[in-house]
């Protein structure tokens, strides 16, 4: 990849996790995948950005997913 896109692409990464930290998640987790697990709890807010999310970008909560980032998140959805 072209490393200015890289780099705009970490800046991008950097913003998601930083806004994910502020709404009292991991800083290690993106909205995305904060999401995705909330989805797959049945919480509504989830499954809503999950659906805006995957009309952009298909499968992008599911490819979000990791199995233990967002342990560390002070406020569980």
């Amino acid at each position: 990849m072209n490393p200015i896109l890289r780099y705009l692409l970490n800046l991008l990464i950097l913003l998601d996790q930083a806004g994910n930290t502020l709404a009292g998640g991991s800083p290690n987790e993106t909205i995305s995948e904060r999401a995705a697990k909330a989805r797959n709890e049945g919480k509504e807010w989830g499954c809503v950005l999950c659906k805006v999310l995957n009309w952009i970008n298909p499968g992008h909560c599911d490819n979000a997913l990791t199995s233990t980032i967002g342990d560390d998140a002070v406020i569980k959805d």
